[in-house]
Formats: structure tokens, C-alpha cells, sequence
């Protein structure tokens, strides 16, 4: 049951997302704009370790 909502919660994030794009490369900045905030947020936390 837990699995079963778990994965309807994330396929209706990612649908959301998309919604949100318009285009391919509007995809591709999203994801890039994600991924170098995940990369600062570790670089920080290895800092402050």
C-alpha cells in the first residue's frame, strides 16, 4: 500500500514538472538548475564536517 502511494506521488511530481516546462531544454536548465543547488548544498555541509 505505502509503494502504491509513494509512486503515485511521484509520477504526480513529475507530471507537474513537465506541465511546468514548455520545451526539452526548458526541462534541461530545470534539472541543471536542481542538480548545482544538490552539488552547493553538499559542498557546503562537507565544510562544515
Amino acid at each position: 500500500m505505502f509503494k502504491a502511494i509513494l509512486a503515485m506521488l511521484v509520477l504526480t511530481g513529475a507530471f507537474g514538472a513537465l506541465a511546468g516546462c514548455n520545451t526539452v531544454d526548458g526541462i534541461g536548465k530545470d534539472l541543471g538548475v536542481a542538480g548545482a543547488a544538490t552539488s552547493d548544498t553538499a559542498r557546503d555541509v562537507g565544510k562544515k564536517m
